[in-house]
């Protein structure tokens, strides 16, 4: 690594490294539907853990890992946080670990029914992590930084309500050589990545953004791309995009306008870097014993007589975003689909019986920022809902604010009230797989409030 001497303000230190984690066939994809067993039956691109570590001037250093799983819990993040501290100069909370959420791509936290954890295949990806991290904070190497953004439309919908909110923004940071020439680039965008699940159902593949790296790093030799998955909880691709003769559009679209903000992009002129983590209690509703009973008694009854009358009209009514449509997973089976549903069901409110008088109503989860100079980055382990991340950048007033949701753990969908209210998909169905209690009407305001906060942190003192 080259240090930065100091002499000027605006030349921070930066390094990328990568590795492949594409799992074997063995190991199950995660999403689309309950014990589907879905094994990868060919592997469309590889699986990647791209780091990315940037030393500012004052000699403090920040770190993501772009990871191409669904999600990681707390102890994933843990290990290979620890792990790296060992090796390096970092402090675990300056280490941001962003999940891709490619649903042709393995868990490593649990959700139930939706993908097994193969704790063999995760502890390699810990191993494989931890070395792209180490590797990039020993390759740093002298770099001028720029950012940039665009507005993005016309890709995405809100597919929980008509002309519902959307992040349109794209982000971008880009390292530079003290030639000019580009090395690094990381950009932030905003959507579940469903281009190609239909096509590749049992692919291992990155969806879009891998086509969107692949791009950029062909445009840019000797760059590394990473993509940081942002506020995606409601939004997805727009249809005539998913699995159609225009699944590529998307990629080609962003890649594109990345590649247009990278000459064009704004120096950071002070590059001094500071990072803040902290712990953020959010309000949760515990369950009531009539609603588990109820979904106990209609689970049971259905797998016990494989009775498929009016199926979507109770438990299942929110069992996935488009209840109707889960029959294709099994082969177009209501029965099978059935038969899977009301296992869930059993399986689900069996535990929920066990523990929901004793667990505690609050569930604790960590909020991170990043700052480098006037550019601003904040981190959460939520699938959040558009409203509430719009909601945090007009509470925030720098300009340049990248949003990161799927980082450092896995807290499933944080609906907002309309959503609550509704007791949809994301309120209602989410906290069963992942096992916690539903989010409140005030849980999304709570979370908003944490990352303002923790903003305000880095702004003001940059301690961890």
């Amino acid at each position: 690594m080259t240090k930065t001497s100091g002499k000027s303000s605006s030349l921070a230190s930066v390094g990328t490294a990568r590795r492949v984690i594409t799992p074997p066939s063995n190991v199950e994809l995660a999403g689309l539907g309950y014990y589907l067993t879905r094994t990868p039956e060919r592997v469309r691109d590889d699986l990647t853990a791209t780091a990315m570590v940037v030393t500012g001037c004052n000699g403090k250093s920040i770190a993501f890992l772009s990871l191409d799983l669904l999600y990681v819990d707390g102890d994933f993040i843990a290990s290979v946080r620890n792990k790296v501290a060992r090796h390096t100069e970092m402090e675990p909370g300056s280490i941001c670990i962003n999940c891709s959420h490619t649903h042709n791509g393995p868990t490593a936290a649990f959700c139930r029914g939706v993908g097994e954890i193969n704790r063999e295949y995760v502890q390699s990806v810990i191993e494989l992590s931890t070395q792209a991290l180490i590797e990039a904070w020993q390759k740093r190497t002298q770099a001028v930084l720029s950012v940039g953004a665009a507005n993005v439309g016309g890709l995405t919908f809100n597919r929980t309500r008509e002309n519902g909110p959307l992040d349109t923004r794209l982000s971008v940071l880009c390292a530079k050589s003290l030639v000019g020439k580009p090395l690094a680039v990381a950009f932030n965008f905003h959507s579940h990545l469903t281009a190609h699940l239909e096509t590749d159902f049992r692919a291992v593949s990155r969806d879009w953004c891998g086509e969107v790296v692949d791009q950029i790093e062909s445009a840019l030799p000797g760059a590394t791309a990473l993509y940081l998955q942002g506020t995606a909880g409601d939004v997805i691709l727009a249809p005539e995009f998913n699995s159609t003769a225009r699944r590529f559009e998307p990629a080609q679209k962003i890649a594109g306008e990345v590649l247009k903000i990278v000459p064009s992009a704004r120096q950071i002129d002070a590059v001094d870097i500071s990072s803040a983590s902290q712990q953020i209690a959010l309000p949760t509703r515990r369950w009531t014993r009539e609603e588990i009973l109820a979904d106990r008694e209609e689970s049971v009854h259905r797998q016990k007589t494989g009775d498929t009358k009016d199926w979507l009209t109770g438990f299942a009514r929110v069992i996935t975003t488009y209840p109707d449509r889960l029959p294709v997973r099994y082969g177009g089976s209501v029965e099978r689909t059935v038969a899977a549903v009301s296992r869930f069901g059993v399986e689900w409110t069996e535990d929920a019986l066990a523990t929901y008088q004793s667990r505690p109503e609050t569930i604790e989860t960590e909020v991170q920022a990043f700052r480098i100079g006037d550019v601003w980055f904040c981190m959460h382990s939520a699938e959040l809902f558009s409203s509430l991340g719009l909601e945090a950048r007009k509470r925030w007033p720098g300009k340049d604010l990248f949003m990161l949701g799927y980082s450092n753990g896995a807290l499933g969908y944080l609906p907002d009230a309309f959503d609550v209210k509704r007791k949809s998909y994301a309120a209602n169905q989410s906290p069963k797989f992942t096992g916690r209690f539903p989010f409140t009407e005030e849980s999304g305001n709570a979370m908003v409030d944490g990352l303002i906060d923790v903003l305000q942190k880095v702004k003001t003192t940059g301690e961890l």
